[in-house]
């Protein structure tokens, strides 16, 4: 299938019949919902193909009463860490090995390579020091995606942090390259916590992460189920019900 102008970028050949190593930065709105829908990719993926994934989540929040509602915790987790939580959770239901690291990236996440970065983070800085480590002491993933999102609209963008690949695998720009502005170090960031389930909603709609999740899930299930993406990712808003592509380069 090809796009209106005949672009797709396709799944190079390194990633085909084995699991694929994703490190899954943040779990708080966008990251929850990720992790969750990644369990259902996995499955996807096994039944269709010769891959599966190995996913390790790094997050150092713990669920709060503002949490609940919008994200998939439950009262009884209040107090516990979220990466934990919801890691032990999918382990449990769907008979996975993943890894949970409660602690914040990128510190936390060691010299470990890994395939794909995907960060669900609240702030520019985080995203910063995020693409920061990419090559340093490890291997570049192949791909990084990332989620962010205001209060009822936001994007996901798939991007390859190394250099440009051989062959019909080409290279697609960062979120960091792609939004030049986020280098910015004095641009101001809100990342106040809500101190309420109503406070939480008033800052973010209650659907907002898990319309952003469907559609970054969506894009991965087309490029390691199918092999192949026609789009880079997509602005999406709730208020007006328009999603527009982000096209590829």
């Amino acid at each position: 299938m090809q796009t209106e102008n005949g672009n797709r970028h396709f799944l190079p050949a390194g990633l085909e019949r084995r699991p694929i190593t994703i490190l899954l930065a943040g779990c708080g709105g966008n990251g929850a919902q990720m992790l969750m829908g990644l369990a259902s990719l996995d499955t996807a993926l096994r039944a269709i193909s010769s891959r599966s994934l190995d996913v390790t989540v790094v997050d150092d929040d713990i669920v709060t009463e503002a949490n609940l509602g919008r994200q998939p915790f439950y009262r009884c987790d209040i107090g516990n860490s979220k990466a934990r939580t919801l890691t032990e959770r999918i382990n449990l239901a769907h008979g996975l090995s993943w890894t949970a690291v409660h602690g914040r990236a990128p510190k936390a996440i060691g010299a470990e390579s890994f395939d794909m970065l995907i960060t669900c983070v609240d702030t520019a800085s985080a995203r910063r020091a995020i693409g920061g480590m990419l090559g340093k002491g490890r291997s570049v993933p192949a791909y990084w995606l990332d989620l962010g999102n205001r209060a009822s609209d936001g994007q996901y963008l798939i991007g390859c942090p190394g250099r440009a690949a051989a062959g019909k695998t080409g290279r697609l720009p960062t979120v960091l390259e792609y939004f030049p502005e986020l280098a910015d170090e004095g641009i101001p960031e809100d990342d106040a916590p809500s101190c309420s389930v109503a406070e939480a909603l008033e800052r973010q709609s209650l659907f907002v992460n898990r319309v952003m999740a469907s559609h970054a899930l969506a894009l991965l299930f087309d490029l390691l189920g199918r092999g192949s993406i026609g789009h880079a990712g997509a602005f999406v808003n709730l208020a007006s019900g328009q999603t527009v592509p982000i096209p590829l380069p």
